[in-house]
């Protein structure tokens, strides 16, 4: 005879006979009162870090099934959005998605994009070429003369020799001029 029929004997109380009272009854015995507000709490800090949406997904899921909480899909998209890194967050907001395992599918395929690119902090594709060493930002040197105090004073180039330099300038994505 177990610890628990010979408990259930002793205070009076029926047999189990399903398996859901054999569960809340094993789970009333060797669960502290305070495990499923652990996990509620874990849940709620639950960010994706360093770890891949996948397993961000899986943690996500195993403390749900765990703290035996069920919410609308709503909410555990909006769960799920929350602790995602910024960089996969901001371009999956952008993209449609049906359901959570959409949206999971849409982050693993940014995830692997962003791993192939190498982030850059310049949002723009056209951005002026930098002033190396001296160079004007047409790549010539600016043109200086001294003044009669001894001050150097940078000259703009006169607009032909602009107009020059700058017709031969082309892009790099799109080869135009």
């Amino acid at each position: 005879m177990t610890s628990l029929v010979r408990e259930r004997r002793i205070h009076w109380d029926p047999p189990v006979e399903y398996w859901n009272d054999l569960k809340s009854a094993l789970r009333k015995r060797h669960i502290p009162s305070y495990y499923e507000r652990e996990l509620m709490d874990k849940l709620q800090r639950l960010r994706q870090g360093s770890i891949s949406v996948e397993e961000y997904r899986q943690q996500m899921e195993l403390l749900l099934l765990r703290a035996g909480h069920r919410e609308e899909e709503i909410t555990s998209i909006a769960r799920f959005l929350s602790g995602l890194n910024m960089e996969v967050r901001d371009k999956v907001e952008l993209l449609p998605y049906r359901d959570l395992d959409n949206l999971v599918q849409l982050c693993i395929r940014v995830e692997k994009q962003l791993k192939r690119k190498p982030t850059s902090k310049s949002y723009g594709s056209h951005s002026c070429p930098k002033k190396d060493q001296g160079q004007g930002i047409l790549g010539a040197a600016p043109y200086k003369s001294k003044d009669d105090k001894g001050k150097t004073i940078e000259k703009q180039p006169s607009k032909t020799t602009m107009q020059e330099n700058t017709s031969s300038i082309k892009c790099f994505k799109c080869l135009g001029k």
